[in-house]
């Protein structure tokens, strides 16, 4: 733990100083984070969702020093490049074939300002400049810029704060695994009223990530769909958090092979080695947005570009849907007793996620040091204790980390 850090650096969602001082890391291999004081814990995190295949992997590294010997970064604005282009040609043709042009951003909450510029830019040109608004289910989450946070839930998510100087939009019932017809009457009221005003909406396919970890019936992406398309409404599926793998489906959508209008990629997309995000949309978008008006400065780059290429190859080319299904029954297996505990709410996990939902408030600092006694990293918020492990966790590693969750759940 290091007093500079802990002084002068702020750290996601925490003050200076930071009354929970942060674990140094040393280095990283595989599933395994070296901490500086010697310690060697299983992150049970992936980075946050993105480190898939593990940390220091020999082929993304490789990746890395192939691109890094050729150009580490060059403008997108009137150049291109051979990552970028292998990278949408790949792009285009593992996510659903309506999709076929290509926008790379710097970060995922980046590509979900880019796909809701694009609506409001394809209905301003098609002369309905009233459709300015955006609707959403709540308990989403969708990025830390202004216009995602205009789309993450006003009352619960962690944006409350800026709620009076964010754009107002429309909030309908979130869905639930069994009562998602209530919440999509709720859908269909609103739009009937309010569709002339509404460009878009945006919404996390099946898994609501760090709103809540809450899952959903997939079927209501189909009837969503169904309503948006009646009502002249665009269809944005946010998948930065569950594309490439997480949920058991390469994307969340192929639940139902729903088809939106406008996809968002990100986090896994690198393997966790580089930030990058990137919105897909079709052809009638595409010609009818015209020139998009947005131009990061590290679009495209191409050292995360090839490491993309290198990530996507190698889960494609790997067992994955069988490593998935083996993290999966272990958690099914050993997290779902816990449901029986008079202090869990609820336990949830579908395919390399397990979360178990407490009654209290989770006190941070002392979980984690449980953890860490244990073993394991993971960062619980709220209520939640949970994990998203790297696919190329073995039983005897995920054995450790539900070990030290159940011991974590008796411990509170």
């Amino acid at each position: 733990m290091d007093s500079f850090d802990t002084q002068h650096l702020w750290h996601p969602y925490a003050k200076i100083p930071n009354p929970i001082a942060a674990h140094k890391v040393r280095s990283a291999n595989g599933v395994y984070l070296n901490l500086d004081n010697g310690e060697c814990v299983i992150d049970g995190m992936s980075s946050w969702w993105s480190v898939i295949h593990g940390y220091n992997h020999p082929t993304l590294n490789k990746a890395i020093s192939e691109q890094l010997a050729k150009m580490s970064h060059v403008m997108f604005g009137g150049l291109t490049h051979q990552s970028a282009i292998d990278l949408a040609k790949t792009l285009v043709a593992i996510t659903p074939n309506n999709l076929s042009k290509v926008f790379f951003t710097d970060s995922g909450s980046v590509a979900v300002e880019s796909a809701l510029k694009m609506a409001l830019q394809y209905w301003q040109n098609r002369g309905k400049n009233d459709k300015q608004k955006f609707v959403t289910i709540r308990g989403g989450y969708h990025g830390d810029t202004f216009g995602a946070m205009s789309v993450c839930d006003p009352d619960n998510g962690m944006h409350h704060l800026f709620k009076g100087m964010l754009a107002q939009h429309f909030f309908v019932k979130s869905p639930s695994m069994v009562d998602w017809h209530v919440a999509l009457k709720d859908l269909k009221t609103t739009l009937k009223q309010n569709a002339s005003s509404i460009a878009t909406m945006i919404l996390e396919p099946v898994v609501q990530g760090a709103g809540g970890m809450r899952f959903y019936d997939p079927q209501y992406l189909v009837e969503a769909k169904k309503l948006c398309e009646q009502h002249e409404v665009l269809f944005i599926l946010d998948e930065i958090a569950t594309g490439f793998g997480r949920t058991g489906k390469l994307f969340a959508l192929e639940y139902v092979n729903v088809k939106p209008d406008i996809l968002c990629l990100g986090k896994a997309l690198t393997g966790g080695y580089l930030s990058l995000g990137v919105t897909l949309t079709s052809d009638e978008i595409a010609n009818n947005v015209g020139t998009l008006m947005h131009g990061p400065t590290f679009m495209a780059n191409p050292l995360a570009c090839a490491v993309a290429n290198a990530s996507i190859n190698l889960l494609l080319n790997s067992p994955w849907q069988d490593n998935i299904t083996r993290i999966e029954k272990h958690l099914y297996q050993q997290l779902l007793p816990l449901k029986t505990n008079k202090k869990v709410a609820d336990v949830r996990v579908l395919g390399a996620i397990g979360v178990v939902e407490m009654v209290d408030i989770i006190d941070m600092e002392k979980i984690q040091n449980r953890l860490i006694a244990n073993g394991v990293w993971l960062r619980p918020y709220g209520k939640l204790l949970y994990t998203m492990p790297p696919f190329i966790i073995d039983d005897v590693a995920i054995s450790t980390l539900t070990d030290a969750i159940k011991d974590s759940v008796k411990w509170l």
